[in-house]
């Protein structure tokens, strides 16, 4: 599941038609302690128009927080200028062109793609290679009519708005480009390479990942995802999950931890940082807290 690491971190979020089905199951836990609760809810980037109305158990959690937290703040999420700031972080200064920093393996994929879409590579010669890989990868998803105004985020960032509950962001715009634009070449190169290995089986790959996750299979979604991605790219695993969750957990832990006061949150993030030993459910359970999943 190449693709799954992009379509998981990105709040970017896309969505294809589909017929209407049974609610997804959520991947939704409450964590509590005596006096507040946590609202884990594992977001799918990619969403169908049939996977609306959702479980009445993920409303319900929303109806019951105070406030809404998600990986970034709607208003930086729905603020034109990121996109530009991270366009102009991908612009080479060194000098040197997008083939001469990869693979000669890389570059003829990159090749057949380019020629496959009828995107001039010229284009791309001045990126850097975390761009071109984020940018092919949202071109193949609008290829298969993905919309970006159907994704949990943003669903959740509009009803929050229209509710006037309180939102926030576990990290900033710019801690996101940094996240991509502080790789090194060789992660760059991995990053790039992932994506274009998979562009190929593309809609294959995501319509099963969105299968399992609307089954609420933690146990295919942690395969698929988080154990392929750290047993093939451990350094790129745990720079875009495992040490992003270990940074969320205080601000988390700080919720809760909130003595006589009753205020709950619904935190809403991609599924992959839920899952798994480095994921924010066993991180919270081992912390101590009450942990059930809804």
């Amino acid at each position: 599941m190449r693709l799954a690491w992009i379509a998981c971190l990105l709040t970017l979020t896309v969505a294809a038609g589909c017929a209407r089905a049974e609610p997804p199951r959520p991947l939704l836990w409450k964590v509590s302690d005596a006096d507040n609760t946590v609202y884990l809810l594992g977001s799918f980037h990619l969403l169908r128009p049939g996977d609306y109305p959702l479980a009445a158990s993920t409303d319900l959690a929303f109806e019951d927080a105070e406030s809404v937290v998600f990986e970034l703040s709607p208003a930086e999420m729905n603020d034109p200028a990121l996109g530009q700031l991270m366009g102009a972080a991908a612009r080479r200064e060194d000098g040197k062109r997008l083939q001469d920093t990869v693979s000669a393996d890389t570059w003829t994929r990159l090749e057949a793609w380019s020629a496959r879409r009828g995107v001039p590579l010229d284009n791309l010669q001045g990126l850097d290679a975390w761009f071109v890989g984020l940018t092919i990868s949202l071109m193949e998803m609008q290829t298969l009519g993905l919309d970006p105004k159907l994704g949990l985020d943003r669903h959740f960032a509009q009803r929050a708005t229209e509710a006037g509950k309180e939102t926030e962001g576990l990290e900033t715009g710019a801690q996101q480009i940094a996240l991509f634009d502080g790789m090194d070449a060789d992660l760059q190169q991995q990053s790039l390479e992932d994506v274009l290995l998979d562009a190929e089986k593309m809609e294959e790959n995501i319509n099963r990942l969105h299968d399992m996750w609307r089954r609420g299979d933690v146990e295919g979604m942690e395969a698929e995802t988080n154990q392929r991605m750290r047993d093939e790219y451990p350094e790129l695993y745990a720079r875009i999950n495992r040490d992003r969750n270990l940074a969320w957990l205080p601000v988390l832990k700080q919720r809760l931890d909130r003595g006589g006061k009753d205020e709950d949150v619904l935190v809403v993030v991609g599924a992959l940082h839920l899952l798994g030993d480095d994921g924010l459910v066993h991180l919270m359970r081992e912390a101590g807290y009450t942990v059930e999943r809804l």
